[in-house]
């Protein structure tokens, strides 16, 4: 795996979380397009600080396990001790290890958004499908992001977010992406898409995307995208925008999903 852009610290991982639980209601609605059954097993790949993971280990009840996989062995030792009993959390980077066994439900989302090897990840991940199981995929298009009226601001902060990830490796527009991924993984059309949208206030938007930028920081100065006075103008701005207007609305990267059931 190519090193990873964003930091790995505390507030990095409270941010996750909160960013996990935004999109929340739009992961439940795939599980429902799939009808995940209580007592499946479940493999949530690049599971971060285990909110997705939390939600399959309700949906399958006790009858049902989840299995978290994650390359950040720190993140993981944390995560680890606070899940309910019916899930394990692992540390393994999908680039590089194989995945055991199969399952009746294989996730992953934020995934591909970060790696190089997106094409070879989605083959993994389908190989560890069970049969009657399904792949789900959710990732990112960040170029959505915007507000309306435009904030020069919002503009500049998303345009440092989007180079540096871009600098990183990361593809930007991967959510756009997914059903390209599936077929040139071998895996064929998928049954289902879905994209998610979400509308917020400035006052919040704003303060998402400046974290989002602040964990970026280092890695996008590092690779020549920006320096620090310049970022901290930027947010200044994007500070003065919400300020000026915190209720002017603001949407956030469009998440898309696909699905696919095994034979």
């Amino acid at each position: 795996m190519t090193t990873y852009s964003l930091l790995r610290e505390s507030a990095e991982y409270d941010r996750l979380r909160a960013q996990a639980r935004v999109w929340e209601t739009a992961t439940a609605r795939l599980l429902d397009r799939i009808a995940l059954p209580v007592g499946a097993r479940c493999l949530d790949v690049g599971c971060g600080p285990g909110e997705t993971v939390r939600l399959l280990a309700h949906r399958v009840g006790p009858s049902g396990h989840v299995t978290g996989l994650d390359s950040d062995a720190a993140l993981v030792g944390v995560v680890s001790q606070q899940m309910p009993g019916n899930c394990d959390i692992l540390v393994g980077d999908v680039t590089r290890d194989p995945i055991e066994g199969t399952y009746d439900l294989v996730f992953a989302r934020l995934l591909l958004f970060h790696l190089p090897e997106r094409v070879e990840v989605v083959r993994r991940l389908w190989d560890a499908v069970a049969p009657d199981g399904h792949l789900v995929i959710q990732d990112y298009d960040l170029t959505s992001a915007c507000c309306v009226p435009a904030a020069p601001g919002v503009e500049d902060v998303a345009r440092l977010v989007i180079e540096s990830f871009t600098a990183a490796g990361c593809d930007v527009r991967a959510g756009l992406k997914l059903p390209t991924f599936l077929k040139e993984a071998g895996v064929g059309t998928a049954d289902g898409t879905d994209v998610s949208g979400l509308l917020l206030p400035l006052s919040q938007g704003a303060q998402m995307l400046g974290h989002v930028l602040r964990s970026l920081l280092p890695s996008a100065i590092a690779n020549g995208v920006t320096t620090g006075d310049k970022a901290e103008a930027a947010l200044t701005r994007l500070n003065d925008d919400a300020a000026g207007d915190p209720d002017r609305p603001m949407l956030w990267p469009l998440m898309a999903g696909i699905w696919k059931t095994r034979p």
